[in-house]
């Protein structure tokens, strides 16, 4: 017997199963893209009746629309076209990275529709002030998007290093110790805008929420189960097991670019030595290459056009950052046995260079022989996946998980429909 069995669910009421169908019809309809009631009814395993009556109700709360006609080659009267409504609910994440702040808004379908990005320094700037630029950037962009009558179900803080409870516990390359991001954040958003009423914020760290981007937008459904990578001034990685993001007992999992290859290395800002970081990281890599290592993402397009015109000096600097990141990865592929490692950031610009002697290493040092040279387990991030649009999408995600909700939050939500798609 179970020592500490799992609580028992309360039994499910009328209400609560009306709201799990409403979340199926809807996710249905978000993953197809666009169908009919009929052949939602076919994939959810309800009747048309009942999809019918749960699509007017998404219809009603403004999650979904209507247009046109669909002929599907069968007898009897061709089907409404269903898709994921343009206006209406939708997601905003903030990315606050050590060089830049980025804002992205999408719809329900997962479209960027608004995205903003300022190059800045934040280090040694005070993490107040930073947060407050941060929601001032934020402030633009969820008033673009609500002239595009779209209304955010609420915000994610996308954050580098250790993310708990909606606190920074430790960010090294920022210098911040226990910071209440997530709250100074919407403390300064709501001075912001005060008569827009209160956003939910939440927090996470920005290679978890890079690696869900991946997950959802990545465009390959065979890997579900991958290590992501991400290459900034910071190196951060996750794990994404099955389709689910694997936290750890602290929320902590993930933090890659502080295995150390070498105790006695380069001191590190986390306080050890000799971490991936301070061999594959990007400071580590422009400084080894002659460049300004201040010089941020100009600095790292730098470093790419030289290793494109063949300047041996890039090249050398970039495949030994390859040759330690193998050496990591090896170790964390024979752990946890990934299908694919995906490498984003600035990693995927500089793959060329980076992945021939990474390669090398896994082919050598993990056991399974599954990773051989060229295999194409070693892989570059999608274009679409990236921190600020998987934490923009993960409050698309709670919309999803229960649209009644959102519906109840949002006493204005209407049926209007997108110019281009009446009903």
């Amino acid at each position: 017997m179970k020592s500490n069995p799992t609580p028992l669910a309360p039994k499910a009421d009328k209400d609560t199963v009306r709201r799990h169908n409403l979340s199926l019809v809807l996710r249905a309809v978000h993953d197809e893209g666009e169908t009919t009631r009929a052949a939602v009814a076919a994939r959810v395993g309800l009747t048309r009746a009942a999809v019918s009556s749960l699509v007017e109700q998404l219809l009603e709360s403004g999650c979904l629309t209507e247009s046109g006609k669909t002929f599907s080659g069968q007898a009897g009267r061709p089907g409404t076209v269903l898709k994921p409504a343009r206006t209406g609910p939708a997601g905003a994440g903030v990315e606050i990275n050590v060089d830049y702040v980025t804002v992205c808004v999408v719809d329900l379908a997962g479209t960027d529709r608004v995205r903003l990005t300022e190059h800045v320094d934040n280090r040694g700037a005070a993490p107040a002030d930073v947060l407050a630029r941060a929601a001032r950037i934020a402030a633009r962009a969820l008033d673009s998007a609500q002239e595009q009558e779209l209304r955010p179900a609420g915000v994610t803080l996308a954050l580098p290093g250790l993310v708990a409870a909606g606190k920074v516990r430790q960010a090294p390359n920022l210098g911040w110790n226990r910071v209440p991001a997530q709250d100074l954040f919407a403390r300064s958003l709501g001075e912001l805008r005060p008569g827009t009423g209160a956003l939910a914020v939440r927090s996470e760290n920005e290679a978890n929420l890079a690696a869900l981007a991946e997950l959802w937008f990545g465009g390959r459904d065979e890997a579900r189960t991958f290590l992501y990578v991400s290459g900034e001034i910071g190196v951060g990685g996750a794990l994404v097991l099955d389709g689910e993001l694997l936290r750890g007992a602290h929320g902590f999992a993930g933090e890659i670019g502080h295995v150390p290859l070498d105790p006695a290395g380069p001191p590190c800002r986390c306080g050890a030595r000799g971490c991936l970081e301070q061999y594959a990281g990007q400071l580590a890599l422009l400084r080894a290459a002659g460049i300004d290592e201040d010089s941020g993402a100009a600095g790292v397009a730098e470093l790419e056009r030289r290793a494109r015109a063949g300047d041996e000096r890039a090249v050398t600097v970039i495949g030994t950052a390859g040759l330690m990141l193998g050496r990591v990865l090896s170790g964390a592929v024979n752990l946890l046995d990934p299908q694919a490692v995906v490498l984003g950031g600035i990693y995927r610009a500089l793959l060329p260079w980076l992945s021939p002697p990474a390669d090398a290493e896994l082919a050598e040092r993990v056991v399974s022989g599954l990773w051989s040279g060229g295999s194409g387990r070693l892989r570059a991030s999608s274009a679409a996946g990236d921190a600020a649009r998987g934490a923009a999408a993960l409050v698309v995600e709670d919309v999803l998980d229960d649209p009644a909700g959102w519906a109840r939050d949002e006493p204005a939500a209407s049926a209007t429909s997108a110019p281009d798609e009446p009903r």
